[in-house]
């Protein structure tokens, strides 16, 4: 069965983590190929009535996973599996070696990092989001962060702080860094990359920019305000990293539509100016910005509210559903 949207969630679920749309939601990665094969696209999820959280690849598909954790010497967490810096050709011989199982409502799928050291962000790296906004294009980036307990997973609640009235949404391209890099030159900046993942940025407008002193770090780190996932797809599955559609719907009204070839700032030219002074990590997750489209230059102006329901696609990536709830 692949993972789909509408079944309900047992109440003991976490809802911090998978909230009440489907466990099941669709994993389906918007490209061609329909193989229902596991391959090189890694997520963090929990069974039913454990705890204990695991780390395994699913197919295209999304109908088929294979659990990585169960034995093959391999780490149960995200960033420290990364860290371990094995191969793809060893995960696939250790792949042909294990169980393949059917994805069912007893899987959850957790944000496939849920402790990186670093998460790192860019203002205005595009330029129609610039342009919505009347500013000019930045010469440098903007780089500003999130704490990573602002995370949630690909179908968890995003909550609705009583203290906002202001949340917007951002799609965001994902780069999730695979080994330690200093002073890392431009030319060999994709070499740290290990591979992508969708991010949705949900930021409380009037905390970033009328409140805490023009500071973004309070409107952009509450809890739930970055839904990850649904997995990280490794880089040797993507063939052109800046040609993927990237998509926002609210209640299932198109709000974003664009392309990640549209960064001011590319990849590489990122790590190579972040690990000038900052010592990068694996499982660091750098959010590369947004498209226009955001709620807060729509005229008039949209802000997210309780009941809401997040779609963010990002081509050959995956699918996430997100319900916005309220404040307990």
């Amino acid at each position: 069965m692949a993972l789909r949207i509408g079944l309900p969630l047992r109440k003991n679920y976490a809802k911090l983590v998978f909230g009440d749309i489907s466990p099941l939601q669709s994993i389906r990665f918007l490209s061609s190929s329909k193989s229902s094969v596991p391959k090189m696209r890694f997520v963090q999820f929990l069974r039913k009535n454990d705890d204990r959280s695991r780390l395994g690849v699913v197919s295209d598909d999304g109908s088929k996973l294979v659990e990585l954790s169960g034995g093959a010497c391999i780490s149960n967490d995200m960033v420290s599996f990364i860290s371990q810096n094995i191969s793809m050709e060893e995960i696939q011989r250790k792949l042909n070696g294990l169980q393949t199982e059917e994805m069912t409502d007893s899987h959850i799928l957790l944000p496939p990092l849920v402790n990186p050291q670093k998460i790192i962000c860019i203002g205005l790296n595009f330029k129609d989001h610039c342009e919505e906004q009347n500013k000019p294009a930045p010469t440098e980036p903007m780089f500003f962060s999130k704490f990573n307990t602002a995370l949630t997973g690909p179908t968890g609640d995003v909550i609705a702080h009583k203290i906002t009235t202001k949340m917007d949404w951002e799609v965001e391209l994902g780069v999730v860094i695979g080994k330690e890099g200093k002073k890392v030159p431009k030319e060999q900046a994709m070499d740290y990359v290990f591979g992508y993942t969708i991010a949705q940025d949900i930021s409380a407008r009037d905390w970033q920019k009328s409140r805490n002193g023009g500071q973004f770090l309070i409107g952009k780190s509450m809890d739930t305000f970055l839904p990850l996932g649904p997995a990280i797809v490794h880089k040797s599955l993507i063939k052109d990293v800046y040609d993927l559609k990237m998509r926002t719907l609210i209640n299932g009204v198109e709000k974003q539509n664009h392309f990640t070839g549209d960064m001011i700032f590319k990849i590489d030219d990122v790590i190579h100016r972040l690990s000038q002074s900052i010592t990068l990590k694996p499982g660091d997750l750098i959010l590369t910005g947004t498209p226009k489209g955001v709620g807060m230059y729509r005229n008039p102006p949209e802000y997210l509210k309780v009941g809401d329901v997040i779609e963010t696609e990002i081509q050959c990536l995956g699918r996430m559903v997100n319900k916005v709830v309220a404040d307990s």
